[in-house]
């Protein structure tokens, strides 16, 4: 007895470790459906697929991420102790999981430099980990879809992946008016740090955090991101967050410039613009004078760079920052793409501190609610920017770069939450099992099934009792079973239960004698014609594809 008791105090809990989890088959072929939507349109852009590994030595993903207050800056790593892994001094290395799927990429670009075609350009999707706080939907390991162009320098390659983002969330079922890709420049941001004195490499850490405060104004307001930017805040459960130490002066600044758009609607007079091309510029506003004359204006994406050049065109840093965003601006415009699908916006910021142009993120508008009727905001499910340096960080030289990432966890959360998520897969055909002697006969059916293209699998539990056979089968979501019996095979027939028919006829019928006597959704068919009937059914079931 004390040896039991033993055996079981040595037995492992068996329990997830925090912030990750399982992913059920509906949820994998969910996310599959739709990575295979997002990998079409990233091809028809001319991107091309890399993989790389979900290891890389520390120092050459670098410390990027917002997560200071984070073990290891956000990322999980350990030390390589096998002696071959040692470096050429003999020390044994250190490796990290990838936190993201770009750190790996500007490894790959300067270790293959000579041999890559430039630009280059890649799309990629994998796991991502993050060392970070979990919470509600908030998991240390999740799925991300990038497309990244290396060596290309113009400001075309940034538009591009704007657009991109916008066909793909519109390939993916969202419509236009149900999101939009705002659009920022870091050197606007970088021009108003300039000026409040937090520039250069000595002042590395203190704007990572600034950045990482900035990037929460929507989730904690103004009084949050103050409390971030100066002394540090403590959240709801009474963690601490260290602030950036900033003082009154700078933070007042930099909450004049994340803060600039609320409450404004960034206006463009359009009044010597023909009446015809007027609303292709936006919702047109009429102005009439006290003379009785008219002036319209249109809320643009020139008027919000006219709004950036009058507060902060005086820095050249920003002023270069903004002559950018106009260019990306036109450019998209000139492809069909308005401010209402790519819009440029103050406020994107992107936490990472790798990004040296422009920023750009993918947001839901369509409104939702939680189960308690309260509104809920989905937030960014998409990002990207600029980052010329990243590369440089290996060879010394600038390679400019640019790349565009969804959030594919995130993404499918909410089209789930909203109903958008594909229709769950059907399940295979369960061949069950009357008869011990006749497995042979049943296989039979199984591979004749398989052969045909027909998802098909045994009964393999104990047949004794045939009706767990159907539980089993419905559990699986099997739309339907094949059944044989000894009066069966001496007719050379099988009998097909349509099981998702069988449950709306059997919920409209009260009587389990009218139901035994009924047999709904159930038929019998030779069984040189099992594939075609078997098909059939199927076809009923199986939604078109659009």
């Amino acid at each position: 007895m004390a040896k039991k008791e033993k055996d079981v105090n040595r037995r492992p809990a068996a329990r997830l470790p925090k912030g990750m989890r399982d992913i059920g088959a509906a949820e994998l072929r969910e996310t599959q459906a739709m990575l295979e939507k997002i990998r079409a349109v990233y091809e028809r852009y001319g991107f091309e697929p890399l993989e790389t590994p979900a290891f890389e030595y520390t120092d050459s993903l670098g410390k990027f991420l917002p997560d200071q207050d984070r073990p290891n800056a956000g990322v999980f790593s350990f030390q390589d102790v096998a002696p071959e892994a040692r470096d050429t001094t003999g020390n044994e290395q250190w490796l990290s999981l990838r936190y993201d799927l770009t750190a790996p990429l500007a490894r790959h670009v300067a270790e293959n430099f000579q041999d890559l075609p430039k630009p280059f350009r890649r799309y990629a999707t994998g796991s991502v980990w993050r060392n970070e706080k979990p919470g509600p939907g908030r998991f240390r390991q999740f799925t991300q879809f990038d497309a990244d162009t290396v060596g290309a320098e113009s400001i075309a390659a940034d538009a591009e992946l704007c657009m991109l983002a916008a066909d793909t969330l519109e390939a993916l079922g969202i419509e236009r008016g149900q999101y939009v890709i705002k659009v920022n420049n870091r050197k606007v941001l970088d021009g108003v740090l300039d000026s409040i004195g937090i520039s250069g490499p000595e002042h590395s850490s203190k704007r990572l955090v600034v950045l990482r405060a900035i990037d929460k104004l929507d989730r904690l307001g103004v009084d949050g991101v103050k409390q971030l930017l100066g002394a540090g805040r403590k959240d709801e459960s009474g963690d601490f967050t260290e602030g950036a130490g900033l003082n009154e002066d700078q933070v007042r600044k930099l909450i004049v410039f994340a803060s600039l758009q609320d409450g404004l609607i960034p206006l463009e007079d359009v009044t010597d613009i023909p009446p015809q091309d007027r609303s292709a510029r936006g919702e047109v506003s009429v102005f009439k004078s006290s003379d009785g004359n008219s002036s319209f204006f249109a809320e643009s994406n020139k008027g919000v760079l006219d709004g950036l050049q009058v507060h902060f065109g005086r820095n050249e840093i920003s002023r270069a920052g903004i002559f950018e965003l106009q260019e990306l601006a036109e450019l998209a415009e000139a492809a069909g793409y308005g401010r209402d699908r790519i819009r440029i916006d103050p406020s994107v910021v992107r936490g990472l501190e790798y990004y040296t142009g422009p920023v750009f993120e993918a947001e839901l508008l369509i409104p939702a609610t939680d189960d308690k009727g309260n509104p809920v905001r989905f937030g960014s499910v998409g990002g990207g920017g600029r980052y010329d340096d990243l590369v440089a960080r290996f060879t010394g030289q600038k390679v400019p770069a640019t790349g565009f990432s969804i959030g594919v966890s995130r993404l499918q959360a909410a089209l789930t939450a909203l109903g958008r998520a594909p229709a769950p897969a059907l399940g295979p055909v369960v061949v069950t099992v009357m008869d011990r002697d006749s497995l042979a006969d049943y296989q039979a059916f199984v591979h004749t099934l398989r052969d045909a293209g027909i998802r098909a699998e045994l009964y393999l539990g104990n047949p004794k009792k045939f009706g767990r056979q159907l539980e089993y089968a419905d559990k699986r979501g099997s739309p339907v079973v094949v059944i044989q019996g000894s009066n069966e095979r001496e007719a050379g027939e099988v009998i097909l239960k349509d099981l998702i028919e069988g449950a709306k006829a059997a919920a409209a019928i009260s009587d389990n004698k009218e139901w035994k006597e009924a047999r709904p959704a159930q038929i019998s068919v030779p069984v040189a014609n099992l594939v075609e009937a078997v098909r059939e059914i199927l076809a009923r079931h199986t939604p078109s594809s659009s």
